[in-house]
């Protein structure tokens, strides 16, 4: 369990390093939206490859589908709870922040984190952390923090307090991924596979919702390509 929380924390800790890339070189809405789309497309990838093909070895396909359909439906119903309460803006880049609930953008980013920190640790408990798994929770967690900085920042947020929130973030994310391992028996076949399923669908649903509208907005057509590059090296790291 330890193993997992401390991927899931080193995983997270790229919003804090994307914090810190904020307020201290100020990169532009390209760059974000570059690392966003291909890290979208390693988590695709990972979704693909490490979730529901490991899931449908235990469960038939359908069951698989109605555990990722329940898994996206409960983190798009709570990501419209926080958006209404003010945490719909928490990556824009221009500071839309400003008039937003501090506490909602706290939760959003939390909503946002814990899928795929969950996810990780599910690797680890079947006998090591995925290294594409990580590598997309940090390319997508880098340009997070980087974006959503950015907006804090141009809101007036202090940068302690952006780093205070960060750090919260990556506890809970880290707590995330040793949950991960420690409610599942590794042996416990259609449970594990519901659990990957559901865990996959709220995944895809972030990435939906949070990352690939944000990149599109800035790199347009070129999105595609991106995610499709980031999508290609997961498959390669899933066959080291």
């Amino acid at each position: 369990m330890a193993e997992a929380f401390g991927w899931g924390a080193l995983g997270a800790a790229a919003l804090l390093i994307g914090a810190l890339i904020a307020y201290l070189l100020d990169p532009s809405r390209q760059v974000i939206a570059v690392v966003m789309a291909v890290g979208t497309g390693l988590l695709i990838g990972s979704v693909s490859f490490e979730l529901v093909d490991d899931a449908l070895e235990h469960q038939a396909v359908t069951g698989v589908a109605a555990g990722v359909l329940a898994g996206a439906a409960v983190f798009t119903i709570g990501n419209w709870m926080l958006a209404r309460r003010g945490g719909g803006d928490r990556k824009d880049v221009a500071g839309a922040q400003a008039d937003g609930s501090p506490l909602a953008i706290v939760l959003g980013s939390v909503l946002d984190g814990v899928p795929e920190s969950f996810v990780l640790g599910l690797t680890v408990l079947q006998g090591g952390v995925s290294v594409s798994l990580l590598a997309g929770v940090v390319l997508s967690n880098l340009p997070e923090g980087m974006s959503s900085s950015s907006g804090l920042k141009a809101a007036g947020w202090p940068q302690r307090r952006v780093l205070r929130m960060w750090s919260l973030v990556v506890l809970v994310s880290a707590v995330a991924a040793a949950a991960g391992y420690a409610l599942l028996d590794p042996h416990s076949g259609r449970t594990a596979a519901l659990v990957q399923s559901f865990a996959a669908g709220a995944l895809l649903a972030m990435l939906a919702d949070t990352l690939l509208p944000e990149a599109y907005d800035v790199e347009g057509v070129l999105t595609g390509s991106l995610v499709v590059l980031g999508f290609a090296v997961s498959l390669a790291l899933s066959a080291v």
